[in-house]
């Protein structure tokens, strides 16, 4: 056990789904942002599930006992999450059904259950039913010594049948995946009236049943999907054949050991069929009255009406669009050129992600260009930065790629980019054997009009990924600082090759000193600390739950450090306690993006420091992932990045404040006052940004005068 008080890791992750929860329960929601909110809870628990969960039954089953801080052993936590995450599913399902599809019934988008088919939509559903699907299903007998395979996170029908001998018998259907989840019904006049109206798959399969079992009846059916252990890791000594041992991994997580079943429907006898089967506890199965695999429902956000080419009315329902922004810069400049004026900062996605797309395609099409590296850690399916990287290796410039085939739920993607780098002539490494590389990089080498060596790098909080850049909150360094430029060659050969370990003055390195670097920060805030001038520390970042954090953070309180913590997901410090903790304040901010960045601001005596980091205060990210923690040098970016911590502090619409009980409470405007969100000022200020690059200098002397710009 910890020798001081600390939350629960897995619980305190449960409670930030129970934030997302809170922001689709919000009436003032538009409808489909808070269906899109009800989906992310689902989505988010299908990977802890998966991955956590998966995890603790595993110790459980070894007997292990007492592991977790807390004192906790893994069957009391598992318990203990059953019990909130079943709670925490009733709160959805009952927002869902008693408020967002009412709701969007109301509106003119409704999910139509099968007991208010009209007779014309029945008589079109039917002969959907036999020409697209019918040929694509298969029917499995469900029996003890015939268990049959079930994928994972796939949807499935069961049904309970009666044999014309009276036979009780069971069999499942396994939902076409490629069919699309939903199935637009006719309108229902000629004019179009009655809105978008959809039928599920799986409701239609359920419907028709009969014509899937000739000659037996259907007494009862159920639709249901079985998640599963995706926690086993790649042999990490088939280093000669590592492709092939991760597409192992990825096939045996389709029949890996189930951890729940998530059902919807009646059937008693078959759901304990299928629990016996699984080996599953009644713990593990989560019985739900409605639509099952909310993730999929993300999919109404984007559907259109079929024929005629209109698109579905769903401005209405959705938030209005914040276009990301490119901020101007000197007209026909190379980004080279651009980049050579000084530092810069990118905030995506109020920013435009322009800037890092023409960053690799001016450096792959650049004849002056002699050499790319770059980390890949998730990427999309359509990547134009890869892209740009085979084409700047076909262009015979020198392409070094490190491609993270270990990046959880995107193992699969990045072994198909992997292969394509390498047929184009790129030299690809695969990470680092028993560490994921997170490190966000990318390194640009050129030759200068003069003959000079130049060198352009990016360091970033997230990923190198054009449509995530679209939600993900992120902030992004260019900069040719020449000792940073250095440390990064070294970190790219440490990668690559049979380099030592080098001390590095700017850049911290996790596993190697990233850690250390952080702990000795806490302590020099410690230690300049007094009554006249406490020292201050304040962070945003996704997670926290390093033990050995965690206590150096306690002791700054202790110290008089004022600690102010923005944490968007996990945090086992608990603010508040008398004597221990009173100096530390720990917020988190849940709105229309997702918040990423990690920035970390230390007062140092008054001499302020400011760090940007890949990694959480995780010990994964600490102790067992290649991560990086840069600095800002720049005194113009670090006023920037101070301002955008600051706003997160401020966020009195979607900002919660953790209490010394380890319970969330809303972060409340005071009466009176308008709620402000960090994200819409962040945005705001963009926007400011954007319109006092492009206005005349007379207009901007006089802005100055009401407006602090950045």
């Amino acid at each position: 056990m910890a020798e001081y008080p600390v939350y629960n890791r897995e619980l305190s992750w449960i409670e930030f789904n129970a934030r997302v929860l809170e922001e689709a329960c919000r009436k003032e929601t538009p409808l489909l942002e808070r269906l899109k909110f009800l989906d992310i809870v689902s989505s988010n628990f299908d990977e802890f599930f998966m991955v956590r969960v998966a995890g603790l039954k595993a110790a459980s089953k070894r007997g292990e006992g007492t592991t977790d801080p807390t004192g906790m052993t893994p069957r009391a936590i598992l318990d203990a999450i059953a019990v909130r995450v079943k709670e925490i599913v009733a709160r959805q399902y009952s927002c869902l059904l008693g408020e967002v599809l009412p709701g969007l019934a109301a509106a003119g988008m409704e999910i139509v259950p099968p007991a208010r088919w009209t007779l014309s939509e029945k008589r079109y559903l039917e002969n959907y039913f036999a020409e697209y699907v019918f040929p694509l299903v298969t029917p499995l007998r469900v029996e003890k010594d015939a268990f049959p395979s079930m994928g994972n996170l796939r949807i499935h029908c069961g049904f309970e049948l009666v044999s014309e001998k009276g036979e009780e018998l069971h069999a499942i259907v396994q939902v076409p995946q490629n069919l699309g989840r939903f199935i637009q019904l006719p309108q229902l006049d000629e004019k179009g009236g009655g809105g978008l109206r959809y039928a599920l798959v799986e409701d239609l399969i359920s419907t028709y049943a009969l014509r899937l079992f000739p000659g037996h009846k259907v007494r009862g059916s159920i639709v249901f999907k079985v998640t599963r252990d995706a926690d086993s890791g790649v042999d990490e000594d088939r280093q000669d054949d590592f492709l092939t041992a991760m597409e192992e991994v990825l096939a045996g997580r389709q029949n890996s050991t189930p951890v729940r079943l998530f059902v919807a429907g009646k059937s008693k006898s078959l759901v304990a069929q299928l629990q016996s089967g699984l080996e599953l506890g009644e713990s593990d199965i989560y019985r739900v009255n409605g639509p099952i695999d909310l993730s999929g429902l993300y999919e109404l956000l984007f559907l259109e009406i079929q024929g005629g080419g209109k698109r579905s009315p769903l401005a209405r329902l959705k938030d209005s669009p914040w276009a990301p922004i490119r901020l101007p810069g000197p007209e026909g400049a190379s980004v080279w050129e651009e980049l050579e004026a000084g530092d810069r900062l990118v905030h995506l996605p109020y920013e435009s992600f322009d800037i890092i797309q023409r960053f690799l395609d001016e450096a792959a099409d650049d004849p002056s260009v002699l050499a790319i590296k770059m980390t890949l850690y998730r990427t999309s399916g359509e990547s134009p930065i890869v892209k740009a990287l085979i084409r700047a290796a076909r262009n015979r410039k020198q392409v070094a790629v490190v491609v993270e085939l270990k990046a959880r739920f995107d193992e699969e993607r990045n072994i198909t980019w992997a292969a394509t780098l390498e047929q184009s002539g790129a030299i690809v490494t695969y990470g680092v054997a028993r560490l994921k590389v997170h490190a966000k990089a990318a390194l640009v080498i050129r030759k200068a009009k003069d003959g000079s060596i130049r060198k352009y790098l990016n360091l970033s909080t997230g990923n190198y990924n054009e449509k995530t850049a679209k939600i993900y909150s992120d902030l992004s360094l260019f900069t040719t600082n020449e000792e940073l430029c250095q440390e990064a060659s070294a970190f790219f050969n440490m990668l690559t090759g049979y380099s030592t370990i080098q001390p590095l003055t700017n850049l911290a390195v996790a596993p190697f000193d990233l850690k250390k670097r952080i702990l000795s920060l806490i302590y020099r805030e410690i230690q300049r600390s007094s009554p006249e001038s406490p020292g201050a520390i304040t962070a945003k970042l996704n997670a926290l739950s390093d033990s050995e954090i965690v206590g150096a953070l306690y002791k700054a309180a202790k110290a008089g450090v004022t600690v102010r913590l923005n944490v968007r997901g996990v945090c086992t410090i608990l603010p508040g306690i008398p004597g221990l903790s009173e100096s530390i304040e720990v917020r988190s901010v849940v709105g229309r993006y997702l918040e990423h960045a990690r920035i970390f601001r230390f007062g140092n005596g008054g001499n302020e420091e400011i760090y940007l980091a890949s990694a959480d205060w995780l010990p994964r990210n600490l102790e067992r992932r290649v991560e990086l923690m840069f600095p800002i040098l720049d005194e113009r970016l670090r006023r920037d990045c101070g301002k955008i911590l600051e706003c997160y502090f401020q966020d009195t619409a979607h900002a919660y404040r953790l209490l010394s009980s380890g319970r969330w409470e809303k972060a409340e405007a005071e009466p009176g006052v308008k709620p402000q969100g960090a994200q819409e000022q962040l945005y705001k200020r963009v926007k400011r940004l954007s319109e006092a690059a492009e206005a005349p200098p007379e207009q901007l002397i006089v802005r100055k005068r009401f407006k602090s710009g950045r």
